[in-house]
């Protein structure tokens, strides 16, 4: 084990792969209470940790090395022509906010967005108690980026904000919306905000470049991607 990893870590049993099939996963749970804050966790993030609910983990898999973390250099980027359409197009219809705690409309949009698009996942059927384990946090500050169309919540970006860094935890919208690329605009709207924090890194979580769904991570540069231990750039 890495030597800066805390010693009180354990593995998960093993289970299916939600993104490789055929393939098991298994994960590094940190167990040491001392590793449950800000900016412990932002050294974390640097080993390839991540956060789920208020669990820190990271993949373990006795076989598999197809997950790698990826971060974007939040004052180096630079948006693509692609990009800047759908931010312009997303302006003329939306309105940027933010919260620091969870809204009451938030459950609804996140239960019709995995009803409609992940009813093949292990979030289906979307229940608000995991919805809570899931992506809210009791020992760290979380920024809701939300997207108005006026009195409607079409969309949430649930970000993890560190001292140098932001960690994108999930994203959710209203399906109904999708011709505005809410994903991807999502994103971008953290992007500016870590940028506007004079924040170092925007963390996007794994990457595999055998799932294409996740190709997307690597779309915003400039980036790097954590192989062997190692901050590549990509």
């Amino acid at each position: 084990m890495n030597e800066h990893i805390p010693a009180r870590a354990g593995l998960s049993q093993e289970f299916a792969c939600s993104y490789l099939p055929n393939r098991q996963e298994q994960l590094l749970v940190i167990l040491d209470p001392s590793c449950y804050s800000s900016d412990k966790f932002e050294s974390l993030l640097a080993l390839g940790f991540r956060r789920s609910g208020n669990q820190i983990y990271r993949p373990h898999c006795p076989t598999c090395s197809a997950c790698s973390s990826v971060r974007v250099l939040a004052q180096e980027f630079i948006e693509t022509k692609s990009h800047k359409r759908k931010l312009n197009k997303a302006k003329t219809r939306f309105e940027v906010k933010y919260s620091n705690q969870e809204r009451p409309q938030y459950f609804a949009l996140y239960s019709k967005y995995i009803s409609l698009r992940h009813q093949d996942g292990s979030m289906y059927p979307p229940d608000k108690t995991q919805f809570q384990s899931f992506l809210l946090c009791s020992w760290l500050n979380i920024t809701f980026i939300e997207l108005w169309d006026q009195d409607n919540l079409v969309a949430v970006a649930v970000t993890d904000c560190m001292d140098k860094a932001i960690s994108a935890i999930y994203t959710f919208f209203d399906p109904d919306y999708e011709q505005y690329s809410l994903g991807t605009v999502m994103i971008l709207q953290q992007l500016i905000f870590a940028k506007a924090q004079n924040k170092h890194y925007v963390y996007l979580g794994y990457q595999i470049d055998e799932c294409p769904k996740m190709n997307y991570k690597t779309q915003f540069l400039p980036a790097q991607k954590q192989v062997k231990d190692q901050w590549l750039t990509i």
